[in-house]
């Protein structure tokens, strides 16, 4: 690392010529993420009506789609240039929400569980795609120096777009029904393609990648790269461990939490209005870690080190879920010192907190850290890689992998139930998988920071690397 680089970390702040990039940055996630956000509450209120035995169904479906999908992206990138790819996925997406707006109406052509069904799946691919071309395209413009001490920054714009989705969506379904909730998204990710456009042409003329040859050229290569990037590169292949194991975590405790919800809530508003105040709860977390800890941690001791920090905490919230065993008490009537703590908060946050069992505190914690810490270290162990693994494996490991990991786990989650393992045997195996996870992130975050990570496409032709 060189000195100029070393100094840039030490500061762990915007520097001049950066700020008008760091801003649109800001929010362009804004914008996706509260896109993303004013229409979730629908879909978990969606699970809660099923229940998690049903969910294996809905995300097999969803990694067909997205492996059908997958390719079809590594195609376009292979053959257009990042200024028309970018663009052009939102502007399918958006077309798709102004799409489902008539069959929302009262008299539409589908039935509510059919539309319903439509609607999870589409949701859940629409989630990964937008957010894995987002950090495609910031991994594109800034490199592995910047994004350790800007991607936290540019982080709390999607954290603060999280808590305003869910705050709309509160605000807005009961006033104007769920059908005008996707225009409002459809605007959002409108404004999120704007941004895209003026930092393209920032890039162009400052960014840190301009010298680069043909940084906004199509990449080439073949339509099934990135997929194969996953099996043949060890970068890859690491990555995709790691976000598996992060993935057993988070699809275990939502699926607690989904039977939680069915049990507890009889309707579809009561249920909805439950999954925001998660989604609330969650991303205040992410956001005080964004603010306070993150941009400290990852541009002073590294992704290792954030990963570490994650991993511990997770650990001991999933082993106290174990403890009670009981997915109905609350956790502040079992912990005193928990309770003590919980009202201390400002009054809003304890009266949402004060009635959740331990395993929604488990789930409110683990995606917490996990959008606000592992997020952005994960994101800028990246900015270190070949540029056609920031676009096509990347997005093959966001999507396809992710989704992979969400049929495995939750169907290994409905295994292990009907043989007697119940809430606090899952939040047992849940705490060993997080600190595996913990010890896989911090040897994949050291082998980057030795440059480990910087090679062309890697595997494919007899790298023999070892992370």
């Amino acid at each position: 690392m060189s000195a100029v680089q070393g100094a840039s970390l030490s500061s762990g702040r915007v520097h001049t010529g950066e700020w008008r990039a760091v801003a649109l940055s800001v929010g362009y996630f804004f914008c996706v993420l509260t896109a993303y956000y004013v229409i979730r509450p629908v879909r978990d209120q969606l699970s809660a009506a099923v229940g998690s035995t049903q969910l294996p169904w809905f995300y097999a479906a969803v990694f067909i789609a997205t492996l059908a999908l997958t390719p079809v992206f590594s195609w376009l990138v292979s053959r257009y240039p990042r200024r028309v790819v970018v663009p052009l996925v939102y502007g399918f997406f958006i077309a798709c929400l102004i799409g489902f707006v008539p069959l929302f109406a009262d008299n539409g052509p589908l039935s509510p569980r059919v539309l319903g069904t439509v609607f999870f799946l589409w949701i859940s691919i629409f989630n990964l795609f937008v957010v894995s071309v987002f950090w495609s395209f910031m991994t594109d413009i800034w490199n592995e120096g910047q994004a350790r001490r800007l991607f936290p920054i540019i982080a709390v714009g999607g954290t603060v777009g999280s808590l305003v989705g869910p705050a709309l969506t509160r605000a807005l379904v009961g006033v104007i029904g769920v059908a005008p909730l996707l225009v409002v998204s459809a605007t959002l990710l409108g404004v999120a393609l704007v941004f895209v456009i003026l930092l393209g042409r920032w890039s162009r003329v400052h960014g840190s990648r301009r010298f680069e040859t043909a940084h906004e050229d199509a990449i080439g290569g073949g339509m099934w790269d990135g997929l194969k990037q996953i099996f043949a590169n060890p970068f890859m292949r690491s990555m995709a461990i790691l976000l598996l194991l992060g993935d057993w975590i988070g699809t275990v405790n939502y699926g607690l939490v989904v039977d939680y919800s069915k049990a507890t809530f009889t309707d579809a508003v009561s249920r909805t209005r439950f999954a925001a105040d998660l989604d609330l709860l969650t991303n205040i977390l992410a956001l005080s870690m964004q603010v306070l800890i993150t941009p400290w941690l990852l541009s002073r001791r590294g992704a290792a080190a954030v990963i570490g920090v994650w991993s511990v905490t997770t650990v001991c919230f999933l082993t106290l879920a174990a403890v009670v065993a009981d997915a109905h008490v609350p956790l502040t009537q079992v912990f005193p010192l928990y309770g003590q703590l919980v009202a201390a908060l400002p009054q809003g946050v304890s009266a949402l907190i004060g009635p959740l069992p331990a395993v929604a505190v488990a789930l409110v914690v683990s995606r917490g850290l996990a959008y606000g810490m592992v997020g952005p270290a994960r994101e800028s162990l990246f900015a270190s890689a070949a540029r056609t693994l920031r676009y096509k494996g990347k997005n093959a490991v966001d999507t396809a992998a992710w989704r992979f990991g969400d049929v495995m786990v939750a169907t290994a989650m409905v295994s292990l139930r009907s043989v007697g393992v119940g809430v606090g045997g899952l939040a047992a195996i849940s705490a060993a998988v997080a600190a595996g996870a913990g010890v896989v992130g911090w040897n994949i975050a050291r082998w980057v920071q030795r440059g480990g990570a910087q090679v062309p496409d890697g595997g494919a032709r007899g790298q023999r690397t070892r992370v």
